[in-house]
């Protein structure tokens, strides 16, 4: 407990930026440094504006969630996520608490019958096809796998009834193309995760049946809550998987969920704050322009990353293929003659946040988020920073 007549430092952050800087050597002059020096893949940056929301006059924060105002910023939401992404007529947004790896169980259980087919090309897509193959009452997915840094999707086979890619996958920086597969069955659902390209990225949701992702990406809110645009085909699945004979604990069921959220609440309680920033950053893009605009933004942000990769001698995007790189989720290849883990640690010694590389993938290399909060000077300026860190490694 803070002694009387102290308050909280609400600038830790800064503050310890400005101490690591002090101690920084080499140390990056401050006209090259950005404004905010936030570039990490989630939790990443939320614009200081969303974070001011929360103590707006009226704020909700600290109400009951079963109370008018929260449900108000719920159907907000809801409302929100619905004119960004044009839903087709029968679609609805459902939300929940848990993020979006719970809603891998969540589709394990109240989504899939019988067997489904993955792609498989990062940690991400990984993670979702094991937690299928371990379901005890799923026949074993059919995996279609490529090594990371390229694609693998989904292809047409008998007696799949769920088929299951990303749409951006974090781990490595690929995107993927958002159409149901050629000549699958008319009954089987498409299960896209849209975590990292959610607010950054276009998708024709009417390709897929639930299209699922997290708040704490381009959608500059914190983590905790999954959110789903689902077809009527999905929930007219979910409904009638989870009144079967499977046994599916109620934080799971898809159809609950829905329940709740066509009376604008959550099975259980949000964390509030996570409901009022998510809020905010969707009428923000809605007011710049909707997804239309969010996309034009985060394509040319990362593509200043890219142009730079290419021409500096000592780096390489990753992703070799230009279709397949990702607009959000930028990953760039170190020489060997530099150590990237080194090259990362100076850079956050100068204040510059989270570039590192996904943990698992074991590359020399960076990665940066582009999401629609970043501000493309601040990538120019990233891009300056880095070359002056290269020029002065050991």
């Amino acid at each position: 407990m803070l002694p009387h007549g102290h308050s909280v430092n609400t600038s830790f952050v800064n503050t310890k930026i400005c101490e690591d800087r002090t101690m920084a050597e080499p140390r990056i002059p401050n006209d090259l440094l950005p404004s905010d020096p936030r570039f990490g893949c989630g939790p990443s940056r939320i614009r200081r504006e969303v974070v001011a929301s929360l103590s707006e006059p009226g704020s909700v924060m600290g109400t009951s969630h079963r109370q008018p105002p929260v449900r108000h910023v719920v159907a907000a939401i809801r409302e929100e996520l619905s004119t960004l992404y044009d839903l087709p007529a029968g679609y609805e947004v459902a939300l929940g608490n848990g993020g979006a790896t719970l809603f891998w169980d969540m589709a394990t259980v109240s989504l899939v019958e019988k067997r489904a087919a993955t792609g498989v090309y990062g940690e991400f897509t990984k993670k979702f096809s094991s937690v299928l193959q371990g379901a005890p009452f799923l026949a074993d997915p059919a995996v279609f796998q490529a090594p990371p840094g390229e694609l693998a999707l989904p292809q047409a086979l008998g007696e799949i009834d769920a088929y299951a890619w990303a749409h951006n996958e974090t781990s490595t920086g690929v995107v993927a193309p958002i159409r149901r597969p050629d000549e699958i069955d008319e009954k089987s659902l498409v299960l896209v995760d849209a975590t990292s390209a959610a607010g950054g990225v276009t998708a024709d949701v009417a390709q897929t049946d639930a299209y699922y992702f997290s708040p704490q990406k381009n959608l500059s809110s914190d983590g905790g809550l999954w959110l789903a645009i689902l077809s009527p085909a999905a929930i007219e699945r979910s409904e009638r998987l989870t009144t079967s004979a499977r046994w599916v604990p109620q934080m799971l069921d898809l159809s609950v969920a829905v329940k709740n959220c066509r009376a604008d609440q959550t099975l259980n309680t949000p964390a509030l704050a996570t409901l009022v920033m998510l809020e905010a950053q969707c009428r923000w893009l809605l007011d710049n322009g909707g997804m239309t605009w969010a996309a034009s933004r985060t394509a040319s942000t990362s593509g200043i990353l890219y142009r730079w990769a290419e021409d500096n001698p000592l780096t390489t995007p990753f992703v070799t293929d230009p279709a397949l790189r990702s607009p959000v989720v930028v990953t760039i290849d170190i020489d060997e003659s530099v150590d990237a883990t080194q090259l990362c640690a100076r850079a956050r010694e100068n204040g510059i946040l989270d570039i590192e590389p996904y943990r698992k993938l074991g590359r020399n290399q960076i990665r940066v988020a582009t999401f629609s909060s970043i501000e493309p000077g601040d990538i120019e300026a990233l891009t300056a920073c880095l070359d002056w860190l290269l020029e002065h490694h050991d």
